[in-house]
């Protein structure tokens, strides 16, 4: 299974948590490449141990995918991009804890996620956000996918999504907002892509951890209305993995083959809270001080 892009490989110990990181965004295998937490989570078949391999060209993706719906199950083989810290290394415990085999990569500290106006953006900063949120998550899906579909029961994708995903505006993180909008595209269209080539056993799908008290949200709560909403609808990483981690492992068990999209911070939960803080006052200071 895989966050953020789909990889198949395996810890050889359902125990041990292995960091893989590196600086150099395109001439190097697959698991030195920099990705962002927010990025890809994956999941794959315990029995074997492939290598990622071309799809030979005389099988076709549909003779290939396994037909039956039989579920793929644990413990799972996880691999999980940006997640050294933040919401990405809280989902890989909550799968040690669930005794899957996890995976953890990433990447060198950036400058180039920070709170700055796009016209402040240096050439370096606004390449190394698209290179890394964009480019790596198409980079990554392409490799999951060929190797997941030389596995007997195939894997599951799941691209995290973040800030900007949902076409609402992202000022002083223009760049990181379009990049995220691209990751929803992306998404669907790999989905297209797997259901014209009637592939059954790789499926894609979204997850959106809503907002997160990580460093890189906070460090933006410069303004009333920043912290209002921080206050208001952003929980602990923890929280959120523990709520999406057994929905992520449910899917594979289920042998479901049709694309979700996991919501921790639904609309109706954000609705509720935000009535919650005008009635009655609920959550007020709950990270910041507003006043």
């Amino acid at each position: 299974m895989a966050i953020t892009a789909s990889v198949s490989f395996l810890s050889p110990s359902p125990s041990r948590l292995f960091c893989l990181q590196n600086h150099n965004p395109l001439s190097q295998p697959l698991f030195s490449l920099p990705f962002h937490s927010h990025a890809f989570l994956t999941f794959a078949s315990p029995q074997k141990r492939l290598k990622p391999t071309a799809i030979p060209k005389n099988i076709t993706p549909s003779a290939q995918a396994s037909n039956d719906s039989a579920p793929m199950l644990p413990p799972y083989n996880v691999l999980i991009t940006g997640s050294t810290k933040g919401i990405g290394f809280a989902l890989a415990r909550e799968f040690l804890k669930a005794g899957d085999n996890v995976i953890i990569s990433s990447r060198s500290g950036s400058n180039a996620y920070s709170y700055k106006p796009l016209a402040e953006a240096s050439d370096e900063d606004l390449i190394e956000v698209v290179t890394t949120n964009t480019l790596g998550l198409m980079i990554c899906c392409r490799e999951a996918i060929k190797m997941m579909l030389n596995q007997p029961q195939g894997g599951h994708i799941f691209n995290i999504d973040g800030a900007g995903s949902d076409g609402r505006p992202t000022p002083r993180f223009a760049a990181y907002g379009a990049t995220k909008r691209s990751v929803v595209h992306l998404t669907k269209s790999l989905q297209a892509e797997l259901q014209m080539q009637d592939v059954k056993n790789v499926v894609v799908h979204n997850l959106s951890p809503g907002m997160v008290t990580t460093d890189l949200l906070m460090s933006g709560a410069t303004t009333k209305q920043a912290k209002f909403f921080i206050n208001v609808l952003a929980e602990p990483a923890e929280v959120v993995a523990e709520y999406l981690v057994p929905n992520i492992r449910s899917i594979p068990v289920n042998g479901s083959t049709k694309p979700t999209y996991i919501r921790f911070l639904t609309g109706l939960k954000a609705y509720s809270q935000i009535f919650s803080r005008f009635a009655f006052g609920a959550r007020r200071n709950r990270y910041l001080l507003e006043d």
